[in-house]
Parts: structure tokens; C-alpha cells; sequence
């Protein structure tokens, strides 16, 4: 959603861009988050100076050509996402408050009683001039800095009115040395630097200048000056250490690296992006989850697992529960966490929840995981953002390691998230007796063995990249798979839809006879997720038959199957081969062709790869 970025530096002897510098860089490296405005707010020569405009953010650069130079030593930034109001010049961030445009505010997040507050304020004689909530919590800020003086106070006063998900950024021209910011719902973080600190929605936002970050907690408000960080509560009590953090990537990782898109660079990183998650589990002959830190007791005690999630963290959950249902004997739901706490489900002491998100910000899991704990439930958050609100309000946390992610459309976070529900499976059959030792072991060796594998077919991507281009016109496209190939189906679909804009449709080949099959005609590209031949109870032959099904009625066939796998030939146009593995781990391989075709067949209509439109890389609110 949107992205916040503020700065604080020591005032300058002459006048320097270092500040507009720092809040368009980060701007930049927020771009991924997605949006339709950006904008920019300085204290120059005692006055709130703000420029802002609609689309990309090259418009904002052009709009500020030849006024670089500020004697302010603070910005604030803002990328905007709609919510409230049409993406316009106006309605774009920063908002000026006050009768006298004496400040300047970002927000980030949804005011749900902002309709009461416009009406109050409005009777105060407070001039509107946008259509969103935001400005709202503009005019507060400032109405309560004339009763308080105190850009913090005021504040404090002003977030005490509000209702809803925030995280805002306020400026003032009688406090031009500090940025005062709030947080409820939404995530903030602020960057240790010398001499100048940062403020970010990410810490993608500051991450060239430094890599020592602090994290901002539920209901806390931070005062940042050039030498100083203070953190309270919404109540005014001091936060004495607020915890502190190291980020583990550098800028170089949120660059293309030579590649056409940030989606294309993230899906040829996924071999180490597996590897990275894997790394320093294993201890002693044990696997061993540094984060876990819900006793063993408690979890040899859960009689049920619920995994929340939405979107490509979803289709993740469904492969999880797969494993952990075979490992471990716990039933295993996968909700969709929007709707979770909305049907009055069944959660109990002893139900255990997985909350998985790249981001950790997802305000839909985020809402899921905090109504599991009111009914008692443990939560475990699978996580790639250090800092973040889901892993630090869990109970427990397993992090990715994968990186950043920039692309919109999820590819590297999602192998990791695969590979992490894997390993949490694998620890609670061991935790609970579930699987002998020796059993556990030759998983994990297996597992190892995944990196290599990735690897392979990504060496393969040619052919699917030729593929895709010959389909650059085609209007629709099915995908049918059975067991952890049916959630695969369900992530193909969803990349093509996000990003090239077509029909897609992912179905369980089971259900072909039931209703889909209909949608077949002559020509209808089916792609089609084959299991193994090998191993008991395989069901290889009746999706074969699925295949053969879908040709008779003039469908253009494209199978991924195992290499070897000779049987899928009379009726494929086309196979895709990928390396042979335990059926349990076949989605880490098998997806990896449906979301190189997406990214190449997007790219070959010319479309945005990594910003797909009308879609946000983190939802931050309901």
C-alpha cells in the first residue's frame, strides 16, 4: 500500500538537496509497495513548502526541477494508494493543516470515523480541499499544536480522536527540527543514522544510508531530531529501549541486477532463496527453530492448525497443509484471513495458528492472528520482514530469509514461505514423536537437495519464455492439478491474472468432470501439474486421464512432469520438465514454470511487470 519516508538532518550551513535527496530515494525504493501519487514536504524559510502530483513519480522529479536546494533539514514523503478519493493532484499526500498551512501530514492507512471529524472541524471554520480521510488528521495535528505548543503533545491529542489504521508523519513550521510520528495498525520504522535519522514504511526506505534500525510498536508515538529518537505511548509513558535491529540486505538487493524486471531477477534468485531459508536449521542431528519460542509442551497439546493468509501466502497455507497433516496427524484448515474472524470460527487453547505474509503488515492476517489470541490460541507468523507487526505481535516467528521482494507478484516469498511451512511441519512431528529421527533426517537431506533442483529448472527457463511469447495473444488459460499440484494450479492462475490480465482459472483435476470442463473448446491452453509416477497410492494415472480428457475436446495441453516421466507424451503439445523429488516437495518446482510464462507473457504485451495495476504489494488495511 502506501509508502511513508521522513528525514531528520543537522540544518545545513547553505542550502542543500540532501533532505528532498533522501525522500525522493526512498520514494523510489517504494515504489514496488504500488501507487497512483507521490508527494513531498519540507520546512523551507519558515514556511511548510509542499509539491505533489498524481501518477508516476518521475511527475512529482519534474515538478520539483529547479527547486532542489532547501535550507530545511527535515522531508516527509508519501506514495499513495486510493482508498478515499480519486488519485488526483489534490487528494495525493502530503496535506497541509491549519488555518494557516502552519503543517504538513502522511498517512498511511484508513480514518474510519474521519466523516465525524470533517463535519467538526469544518464547523470550526478548517477549509478542506481533498476528498480523503488523511486530511482530516492533518487539520487535528495542527488544531491541537495551537493549544499545545508541542508538535509531540499535539500528536498525542490528536491520535487519541482517531479510529482506524494509521501510521502518520507531521511536520510543523514552529518545530522545524523534528518529525513526530504515530502509529496504530500500520507499519512504521525508524533508521539510525549519524547526525540524521530516517523514518520509513519499510526499511527499503532508508536502507543506503544506513542499516541499524528501530522498531516502532503498536500505539507508540516517535519524536525524531537529527541526534535523538524518543519513543512513547499513545498515553505519554516513555518507551526506554525500544528494540533495536540490524537489516540483513543491502541496497544492491533492491536492484535489477541486470535483469528486464525486479519479477524476473526474484524468480531466478529462488534457488538461494530456498537455500537461505534452510540455512543453520539443523543442530546437533536435530532441526532446530531458533524463533520458536512457544514451549514444546504447548505444542505437543494442539489438537487442531489453522493457517491464515491471504493471496499467494494462501496457496502457500494449502501446500502446508498437505505436509503437516501427513507429518504430523493435526488436522490443518487454511483461511482465508479476511474472512476468518467474520464466520466465528472454532479456536481453542489448544488450536495452534500459522500466520504467513511476506510483509508482515497484511492487515487482514494481522486482524485473523490478533482475534486467534483473544480465544487463546498460540500464533506462529511465517515472515520475510524483520521488524515487522505480525512476526513481533506472534508468539513465535519463523523468518524467510529470502531478501526483499519488490515485485508486486509474489515469487521468491512464496518458495521461501513453501520451504518454511515445510520446516515448521517437520519440527512439530518431531517436537510431538510424530516421525522417528532417521525419518526426519532423510527429509531434511532431501530438502537440501531442493536449492540444486530449483537451480535446474530455472537453467530451463528458455523454453518457457519462448513458449509464453508464441502465447502473447491468447485471452484465457486453465490450470489443473491434484494434491500439492492443485494449490500450484491455484498460484499459476493467480500470477497470470495479476500481472498479464487474462482469464486464468486454477482448478483441483478432480472437479473437471464437475463443472470446468465446460470451459473447454478448441484451442484452450490447459496447463496441467502432474504428480510422480512413483510411490503408493499415486494418482498420476487418473491425471493423465484428466489430460487426455481435456485434448478430446480440442484443449492445447501443457504438462509439467517429472523427468522420465514418459506416459504424459502421446497426450501433451507441449512438457515441461522438472527434477524428480518427494511428492510433498514437487510445488517448489513445479510452480517455478507457470511464473516464468506469466512474467514472460506479461512482458511480451508490453505490460508493467512489477507494477501490475490496480494492485498494492501490501495490504495495510481491511
Amino acid at each position: 500500500m502506501c509508502g511513508i519516508v521522513g528525514y531528520v538532518g543537522s540544518v545545513p550551513a547553505s542550502p542543500s538537496p540532501r533532505p528532498l535527496e533522501v525522500a525522493l530515494q526512498g520514494l523510489a525504493r517504494l515504489e514496488y509497495r504500488g501507487y497512483d501519487s507521490a508527494g513531498i514536504a519540507v520546512i523551507d524559510d519558515g514556511q511548510v513548502r509542499v509539491a505533489k502530483r498524481a501518477g508516476k513519480l518521475q511527475n512529482l522529479r519534474d515538478a520539483l526541477a529547479g527547486e532542489e536546494d532547501t535550507t530545511s533539514p527535515v522531508a516527509i514523503g508519501h506514495t499513495r494508494w486510493a482508498t478515499h478519493g480519486a488519485p488526483t493532484d489534490g487528494n495525493a499526500h502530503p496535506h497541509l493543516g491549519g488555518k494557516d498551512d502552519e503543517l504538513a501530514l502522511v498517512h498511511n492507512g484508513i480514518i474510519e470515523n474521519f466523516a465525524a471529524l470533517r463535519a467538526e472541524l469544518e464547523a470550526e471554520g478548517f477549509v478542506f480541499r481533498s476528498e480523503t480521510d488523511s486530511e482530516v488528521a492533518a487539520h487535528l495535528v495542527a488544531r491541537e499544536m495551537q493549544g499545545t505548543g508541542d508538535l509531540t503533545d499535539a500528536m498525542r491529542a490528536a491520535v487519541a480522536r482517531l479510529e482506524g489504521a494509521f501510521t502518520l508523519l507531521a511536520v510543523h513550521r514552529d518545530a522545524p527540527d523534528r518529525v513526530v510520528a504515530a502509529r496504530r495498525n500500520s507499519p512504521l520504522v525508524v533508521g539510525l543514522g549519524e547526525g540524521e535519522n530516517f523514518l520509513g514504511s519499510d526499511v527499503a526506505a532508508f536502507v543506503d544510508s544506513t542499516r541499524d534500525a528501530l522498531e516502532i510498536g503498536q500505539d507508540q508515538i516517535v519524536t525524531v531530531t537529527a541526534d535523538e529518537v524518543v519513543v512513547t505511548t499513545f498515553e505519554g509513558e516513555l518507551v526506554p529501549e525500544p528494540k533495536r535491529f540490524t537489516i540483513e540486505w543491502d541496497v544492491t538487493a533492491a536492484q535489477k541486477g541486470g535483469h528486464d524486471s525486479f519479477m524476473a531477477k526474484e524468480i531466478h534468485e529462488q534457488a538461494t532463496a530456498v537455500a537461505d531459508t534452510l540455512r543453520g536449521r539443523i543442530e546437533s542431528g536435530k532441526l532446530h527453530l531458533d524463533e520458536m519460542s512457544i514451549d514444546p509442551s504447548v505444542l505437543r497439546s494442539v489438537d487442531k492448525i489453522i493457517v491464515v493468509a491471504c493471496g499467494t501466502a494462501a496457496n502457500a497455507g494449502n501446500v502446508a497443509k498437505y505436509a503437516i497433516e501427513h507429518w504430523c496427524r493435526i488436522p490443518t484448515e487454511v483461511e482465508l484471513a479476511h474472512e476468518f474472524r467474520y464466520r466465528d470460527p472454532i479456536v481453542t487453547e489448544k488450536t495452534l495458528v500459522v500466520a504467513i505474509s511476506q510483509s508482515g503488515e497484511t492487515m487482514d492476517t494481522l486482524m485473523a492472528m490478533r482475534h486467534a489470541q483473544e480465544q487463546g490460541a498460540k500464533v506462529v507468523a511465517i515472515c520475510n520482514t524483520h521488524g515487522s507487526t505480525i512476526p513481533r505481535e506472534a508468539d513465535a516467528a519463523l523468518y524467510l530469509h529470502v531478501g526483499p521482494e519488490i515485485a508486486v507478484a509474489s515469487t521468491k516469498a512464496y518458495l521461501g514461505q513453501i520451504t518454511a511451512c515445510y520446516l515448521l511441519g517437520l519440527y512439530l512431528a518431531q517436537v510431538r514423536g510424530n516421525l522417528y529421527p532417521d525419518e526426519i533426517a532423510a527429509l531434511m537431506e532431501d530438502l537440501d537437495q531442493l536449492p540444486a533442483q530449483v537451480q535446474r529448472v530455472l537453467d530451463d527457463a528458455e523454453q518457457v519464455g519462448d513458449l509464453a511469447r508464441a502465447m502473447a495473444d491468447v485471452s484465457s488459460v486453465l490450470f489443473l492439478g491434484r494434491h500439492v499440484g492443485y494449490p500450484t494450479a491455484l498460484e499459476g492462475a493467480l500470477k497470470l491474472k495479476e500481472i498479464a490480465y487474462i482469464h486464468a482459472e486454477g482448478f483441483a483435476a478432480g472437479e473437471l468432470k464437475h463443472g470446468p470442463i465446460a470451459l473447454v473448446e478448441e484451442g484452450q491452453p490447459v496447463f496441467v501439474i502432474v504428480p510422480s509416477p512413483r510411490g503408493r497410492d499415486s494418482l498420476h494415472s487418473k491425471v493423465v486421464s484428466n489430460i487426455q480428457e481435456v485434448r478430446a475436446r480440442g484443449a492445447r495441453t501443457l504438462v509439467i512432469a517429472e523427468d522420465g516421466d514418459d506416459d504424459v507424451l502421446p497426450y501433451s503439445d507441449v512438457v515441461l520438465r522438472v527434477p524428480a523429488t518427494r511428492t510433498l516437495f514437487a510445488p517448489l518446482l513445479t510452480v517455478i514454470p507457470l511464473q516464468i510464462f506469466a512474467c514472460e507473457l506479461a512482458a511480451a504485451k508490453g505490460l508493467d511487470v512489477d507494477q501490475p495495476r490496480n494492485l498494492a504489494k501490501s495490504v495495510t488495511v481491511e
